[in-house]
C-alpha cells in the first residue's frame, strides 16, 4: 500500500500499488478482498476500520510534486490526472496512529512497557476473534492516542481457523542443522509459532518483557487451543477498551 496524509488531517489515505515486490505473492484484487474481510469481521478494537471510497477528485495543487509523481508511477492504474484534478479511483481512509516501531523508539519508561505488553494482548485478542495477522512486524501495528495497540496492515491477514500451526522439525543430521534455508517442507498456510520472537523486531529489553507476559504465543498449543474454541463455536467477548475507560467527547 501507498500511504499519505495532509497536515491537520487525523486520517491517512491508503492506495493499492499496481505491482508488489517479492516475496509478496498477492494481487490488487486479493488486497481488496482482505480489506472487505476486515470491514465485515469482528474487529475487537484491534483492527482499524478502513472506509473504502471510489472516484475521488482533488485539486492538483493539494499534492506535492514528489508525492504525485510517486502515486502515478506506483499506482497508475488507480490514480490519473484530469486537467487540474487528481482522480483516485479506489482508496481507503483510516484513523491515523503512531506506528509501533516509531512509538517504541520515542517513548520511555511505563508508556513503552505498556505498549510492548499490549502488543501481545492485541495478537491474542485477534486470535480469539479468528484473525491471524500474518505479518507481525512492529511497523504493521500502531498505537492510538489512548495508548491502545492496533493492527492496520491487512495484506497478509487471514482467518486463524485456516492456519496450520506446526512445530519446527528436529534436524536429522548436522547438514540440516546448519542449513541456511528450511530443509523441511513448508506449505502456504503453515505457521511456526516458535519463530515469532525472531521476527518481532523488539529491542532486547522489550523482547524480554514481551516474553515474560506472552511466552505462550511461541507455543503451538496456544494457537491450536484457540482454533479448537473457534471450531466449537465459542466466541469470546473482548472489550474494545480497558475496563473503566471512557471515550473522550466526540469519539
Amino acid at each position: 500500500m501507498i500511504v499519505f496524509t495532509m497536515p491537520g488531517l487525523d486520517m491517512v489515505v491508503k492506495l493499492i500499488r499496481d505491482h508488489f515486490d517479492t516475496p509478496k505473492k498477492t494481487t490488487p484484487a486479493k488486497v481488496k478482498a482482505q480489506y472487505d474481510f476486515v470491514f465485515k469481521h469482528y474487529r475487537v478494537g484491534r483492527l482499524i476500520e478502513a472506509h473504502a471510497f471510489e472516484h475521488l477528485s482533488f485539486e492538483r495543487c493539494w499534492f506535492a510534486d514528489d508525492l504525485l509523481d510517486h502515486l502515478l508511477h506506483e499506482a497508475g492504474q488507480t490514480v490519473h490526472l484530469d486537467k487540474e484534478q487528481v482522480v483516485i479511483d479506489h482508496a481507503y481512509l483510516e484513523r491515523r496512529v503512531i506506528p509501533l516501531d516509531i512509538f517504541l523508539e520515542e517513548a520511555r519508561g511505563a508508556a513503552a512497557e505498556a505498549a510492548v505488553v499490549d502488543f501481545g494482548n492485541a495478537i491474542k485478542d485477534l486470535a480469539m476473534a479468528n484473525v491471524f495477522p500474518g505479518d507481525m512486524l512492529l511497523k504493521n501495528f500502531g498505537v492510538t492516542r489512548r495508548g491502545r495497540v492496533v493492527f492496520y496492515d491487512y495484506d497478509e491477514i487471514m482467518p486463524l481457523s485456516e492456519c496450520h500451526f506446526r512445530k519446527i522439525p528436529q534436524p536429522r543430521n548436522e547438514m540440516e542443522e546448519m542449513a541456511d534455508e528450511p530443509w523441511y517442507t513448508v506449505a502456504e498456510n503453515d505457521v511456526f509459532p516458535e519463530e515469532l520472537s525472531r521476527f518481532l523486531g523488539l529491542a532486547p529489553h522489550h523482547r524480554d518483557l514481551f516474553l515474560a507476559h506472552h511466552n505462550d504465543l511461541l507455543s503451538v498449543d496456544f494457537w491450536r487451543t484457540v482454533q479448537k474454541e473457534i471450531q466449537s463455536g465459542i466466541i469470546r467477548h473482548i472489550r474494545p477498551y480497558a475496563s473503566g475507560d471512557q471515550l473522550p467527547p466526540g469519539e
